[in-house]
């Protein structure tokens, strides 16, 4: 669980630069949700149940493999 979080705090640290790829991943997600989201795990998780009408373990799931790729990108460039 820790390197899921390491995960995320990389893209927490960086929202703007990396909002443009969550909404790549999660076009339902409008500029004015990712703008709430500023970085909130927990925000992002809630805007998608509500968007894709998943459950909460679904959520992070998603964001746990999304962020987990986006890290293994960074660090192959």
């Amino acid at each position: 669980m820790s390197q899921m979080s390491n995960s995320w705090e990389q893209v927490a640290g960086k929202w703007k630069q990396f909002s443009g790829e969550v909404k790549r991943q999660w076009g339902k997600l409008t500029d004015d949700e990712l703008m709430q989201v500023n970085g909130s795990r927990e925000v992002l998780a809630g805007k998608l149940q509500e968007k894709y009408g998943i459950a909460k373990e679904e959520a992070n799931k998603q964001i746990d493999e999304w962020a987990s790729k986006l890290k293994r990108y960074l660090e192959s460039t």
